[in-house]
């Protein structure tokens, strides 16, 4: 055990907090420009609907495992330094899909591109390490309403993008902006030494034991597993409603459905405060609800714009009530684990978010829309019960 732990001297100011939020917005955005591009890669390459789905798929498995195996280096590296070697391979992995000459070499840039998109998840224990005690979680909930920004605005910008021009520029333009991410960070950014030293094994093999200990994380990890899933199944399979002839839209307006759920990102710094001041489990239970309701609007209201509108709006609110209150839940464990803590939960997370896509575009091939709605109730359905009932406290 590493006996020099220092005091911590840096004062987290609000203008770093922006940029924090910026760069997680901007980074996580790569994982959902594809969403509303699927039609134009299945055209590209020849391939179906169902096939141009995997591409969301894949891509957050290889998030699941750039969380599981890059991660948890937060506990044991300069931070700084992880988040900026990172970023170069982003970069690379952003071209490679711009100039993917097929859909195998496609599906293999979505990988990497989800593999190396894992820089938020070191920026928020790297932020919640350099908070003011009892501020943490509106730390967070500041940095994950610009997550949550990046995830809605993703879809407008590629699919704004994507009609005016083709889903390759997309992905041009997504290099070109991490690259200018990259010359802030290094200039702005202050180094992080780990709170203890502990070898890379030995890392990801304390993991098991964390779990096993820690049953907030256990919870945690759950809930995110079933909110993330139900949230990436609307997400994913939207697209192939509008493009229905019972609306008759196409990549654009997909896009700019993100825009309906910028409500819930404005709102993550209040859901954080009342996280510091009630308790983050509450605000998850508020989350479960808030989604649970916004698939029963899909259900009844789905081929109305005004309800995909008001369940758009509905369920970002929800999911992003949950994240922001599970990760403060998280973040409050130990300080030597944050990063450790912060890999099991977002990996369960984002699982959750393949098993969401996988399902969404599935059933919406088998069922329609009422199938993608029904496999949407069952996740949340799952959600109530771990919450209100198996992890009753």
């Amino acid at each position: 055990m590493n006996d020099i732990i220092k005091e911590k001297k840096f004062v987290l100011k609000k203008s770093l907090i922006v940029l924090m939020a910026v760069a997680c917005g901007v980074c996580v955005a790569n994982l959902y420009y594809v969403q509303p591009l699927e039609s134009q890669i299945a055209n590209t390459f020849h391939v179906s609907q169902n096939l141009a789905g995997i591409a969301a798929t894949v891509t957050q498995i290889g998030y699941a495992s750039g969380l599981l195996f890059i991660v948890p280096l937060g506990d044991m590296c300069e931070r700084r330094s992880l988040i900026l070697r990172m970023l170069v391979l982003v970069i690379l992995s952003l071209i490679s899909a711009s100039f993917s000459a097929n859909y195998l070499l496609m599906l293999v840039s979505m990988f990497a591109i989800g593999l190396t998109t894992i820089v938020p998840q070191l920026i928020v224990p790297y932020a919640a390490h350099l908070s003011p005690n009892g501020k943490q979680g509106k730390v967070i909930g500041d940095i994950m309403s610009g997550l949550l920004i990046g995830i809605l605005l993703s879809r407008t910008f590629s699919g704004i993008i994507g009609s005016i021009f083709n889903w390759r520029i997309v992905y041009t333009f997504a290099a070109m902006f991490i690259a200018i991410l990259f010359v802030f960070i290094l200039k702005l950014f202050p180094k992080d030494e780990p709170k203890e030293e502990i070898f890379y094994g030995k890392l990801l093999k304390s993991m098991p034991d964390l779990i096993k200990n820690q049953v907030t994380l256990r919870e945690a990890a759950v809930n995110g597993f079933f909110m993330f899933a139900s949230f990436s199944i609307f997400w994913t399979s939207l697209i192939f409603l509008l493009e229905t002839p019972a609306y008759g839209m196409g990549t654009m307006e997909a896009g700019l459905f993100g825009l309906f759920g910028v409500t819930g990102a404005l709102a993550a710094p209040l859901i954080g405060k009342n996280a510091d001041k009630k308790s983050p489990r509450f605000t998850v239970g508020i989350g479960v609800i808030l989604s649970s309701t916004a698939y029963i609007c899909f259900l009844v209201f789905g081929y109305h714009i005004w309800g995909l509108m008001l369940g758009a709006i509905i369920l970002d609110l929800g999911n992003q009530c949950g994240q922001v209150s599970n990760q403060a839940r998280v973040q409050l464990l130990k300080d030597e684990t944050r990063s450790r803590n912060n890999t099991v939960f977002m990996f369960s997370y984002f699982v959750g978010g393949a098993v969401g896509s996988f399902f969404g575009t599935l059933c919406w091939q088998n069922f329609g829309w009422y199938g993608v709605c029904g496999v949407g109730l069952i996740f949340q359905s799952l959600a109530i019960i771990a919450h209100f009932l198996i992890y009753r406290r």
